[in-house]
């Protein structure tokens, strides 16, 4: 049975005993659409030494807690929360559904908005070459005013195949990749760019979970059928 986590080897040192470092190194995580705990929903993370670097755990095990639960809490090892997604309904500014991305948790009155996540929406005639998937924007007093998304979501989540660029364009900040020989439920998260981070890069991913689930379940944190 393949591993869940990635199996990376040390880099080798040169002679003298010190690494030497050209220039910095992606982090890549591998994502399991897993919690560890029983009669739960979630997500497990690894790092690359294939040690638990964040854990979403979420019961929904009746269809009232599927329902009422609109918060999904992203946590680090520990159960510490780091960042609540939490989806919002705003049709009268034609926003229509979207989720916001809180630091720490979202009902505490200090929690401060950080990323809005709303689906692509191109009309009925959406262009084959049109692969934008969502848009990401910063909120918060410095982002005030700004009229266009910060980021893009570009490819397939549902292929396990799309990556988060800078609306001006330019190399990915963050990748979703398959994961060979383990299945859909597995995959890579790469994160070169320091901008958003890792934290940040992951509550994207479950703001994309969400909104490319069962179409008949947005609520539902692990459906088995895609729309993108």
């Amino acid at each position: 049975m393949a591993k869940v986590h990635p199996n990376v080897a040390a880099p080798e040192l040169p002679a003298g005993g010190r690494a030497v470092v050209e220039e910095e190194q992606p982090t890549v995580l591998t994502v399991w659409r897993k919690s560890l705990l029983f009669n739960c929903d979630g997500f497990t993370v690894f790092d690359a030494a294939g040690g638990l670097a964040f854990r979403v755990d979420r019961y929904g095990s009746s269809s009232r807690i599927r329902r009422r639960a609109e918060d999904v809490v992203l946590m680090d090892a520990a159960g510490k929360p780091l960042l609540t997604v939490r989806r919002k309904i705003k049709l009268s500014l034609g926003l229509g559904e979207h989720w916001v991305v809180y630091d720490g948790e979202a009902s505490a009155s200090t929690a401060k908005p950080l990323l809005s996540v709303r689906r692509h929406h191109a009309g009925l005639r959406r262009r084959a070459s049109d692969k934008t998937l969502a848009h990401v924007t910063p909120l918060g007093p410095s982002s005030a005013g700004a009229d266009a998304a910060a980021y893009v979501v570009e490819g397939s989540y549902g292929r396990r195949s799309c990556a988060v660029r800078d609306a001006r364009g330019g190399a990915p900040v963050a990748e979703v990749r398959r994961k060979e020989s383990v299945g859909d439920d597995v995959f890579r998260l790469v994160v070169p760019d320091h901008r958003l981070g890792t934290a940040l890069s992951m509550g994207v991913v479950v703001a994309l979970d969400q909104m490319f689930g069962a179409a008949s379940s947005r609520t539902s944190l692990l459906p088995r059928s895609w729309s993108a």
